[in-house]
């Protein structure tokens, strides 16, 4: 048992310290690309790179982490990881760039993959919920506190690469260190999308309009606080308003939806966010504080999404399907994930950078819409016969196997 345990918190310090770079590598790039002048239109295809990376990574890690094993895998990944990351220091050019972001993405996919299907084969069903929390939370706030490693060396130099090359490297030490029992190998995933719309159409309008709104935000963002006036750090407050919205406002949001209408919870939290956003753009300027306090509610809404979607895909599922049904969400986020960066590069080109906050707007607003529509013609689900809200994090399809939910007791509990 003290084995597992030790297992499970080197497992989460390796993911700690792998978030850490996460979280700067893309506010970085998008900077450096700023700085080098490339077009905004060009930046978000370059930044949507990582995301195409994470979907493709979900077909081809499983099998290639089944063939050379979990702890051999991770150092590959790890080790090109590493290569890519200081790559883009070393290649300033657009289309090495994007060919790099691709290759980043499917490395980061493949190291959490390990991590997750570790972290399901060391947890039982008396601690999964309690790991499968900690986990959540570590992936939110690293991500956030990531953003001020920017304060340490600035976008215009390599050091700003080689600090992220470096937490790369030193994720791979927990893992090499520690004597851990081989999990079980990794799904491949699918995407049954008709079924999934069949079933519940609000949940994949969600995962898909969230994962826009993610990718857009994690792509663009960066530039959009750039360009309404915010140094370095305050891009890295901007940055981590957003996250720690995400991070701190979901619990209370998922525990409304516990004990309401779940199409109704999300309709309210889609709309909050619509009107967060709209208060960003009118204020970021000349009430600084005021858009600050408004980017943490939008976090809030739009980070929630993803969760209250797949929770309300549950809803409609038995436990048998709901690895597969929240896998199918995971890659429809991913999807979407990749077209954000493209379509906000798009229009902060045809527009300017701050037209970013009205995308935003629109897109919660849409989902809005369709939830009031789907709650006057769907079928009303009673609350007590909701699934768990749980808070989940766009990371692999292998962290979905620690899901409670989808544990057979959860369901006569």
């Amino acid at each position: 048992m003290l084995k597992k345990i030790v297992s499970i918190y080197s497992l989460l310090i390796a993911t700690a310290i792998l978030l850490l770079g996460s979280g700067l590598l893309g506010t970085v790039v998008a900077l450096r690309a700023s700085i080098e002048d490339f077009p905004k239109s060009l930046i978000g295809l370059i930044m949507a790179g990582f995301f195409l990376g994470y979907v493709i990574g979900s077909y081809l890690c499983p099998r290639l982490i089944r063939n050379f094993g979990h702890i051999r895998s991770f150092s590959v990944f790890a080790a090109i990881g590493c290569v890519c990351v200081l790559l883009h220091g070393l290649w300033i050019q657009p289309a090495a760039w994007l060919v790099i972001r691709i290759f980043t993405g499917i490395c980061m996919l493949g190291m959490y993959l390990v991590i997750e299907s570790w972290l399901n084969t060391l947890s039982t069903a008396k601690n999964r919920g309690s790991v499968f929390a900690i986990y959540m939370s570590i992936n939110l706030l690293a991500l956030g506190v990531g953003q001020y490693l920017l304060l340490i060396y600035d976008a215009r130099n390599l050091q700003a690469f080689s600090l992220i090359a470096l937490f790369f490297s030193l994720a791979l030490v927990p893992i090499a260190l520690t004597r851990m029992q081989q999990p079980a190998p990794v799904p491949e995933s699918r995407l049954g999308i008709a079924h999934l719309y069949s079933m519940s159409p609000l949940a994949v309008f969600g995962a898909l309009i969230s994962g826009i709104v993610n990718g857009a935000f994690w792509g663009m963002g960066p530039l959009y606080a750039l360009s309404v006036g915010f140094d370095e750090p305050g891009i890295a407050l901007f940055m981590s308003s957003i996250i720690f919205g995400g991070a701190l406002l979901q619990w209370p949001l998922g525990h409304l939806s516990d004990n309401f209408n779940r199409r109704l919870v999300i309709f309210g939290v889609s709309l909050l966010a619509s009107l967060a956003a709209l208060t960003v753009f009118y204020t970021i300027d000349s009430h600084r504080i005021i858009g600050l306090v408004a980017t943490f509610i939008f976090g809030g809404g739009a980070f929630s999404i993803y969760s209250l979607s797949m929770a309300h895909a549950n809803d409609h599922h038995d436990t048998e399907h709901l690895l597969e049904t929240n896998r199918g969400l995971l890659l429809l986020s991913g999807i979407g994930a990749t077209l954000g960066p493209i379509l906000a590069g798009l229009l902060m080109q045809g527009f300017n950078a701050p037209v970013l906050m009205l995308l935003f707007a629109g897109l919660m607003l849409l989902l809005a819409i369709l939830a009031m529509m789907r709650h006057s013609i769907g079928e009303t689900i009673p609350t007590e016969a909701q699934s768990d809200f749980l808070i989940m994090a766009r990371t692999s399809p292998a962290m979905l196997d620690l899901d409670p939910r989808t544990e057979p007791e959860h369901e006569s509990a």
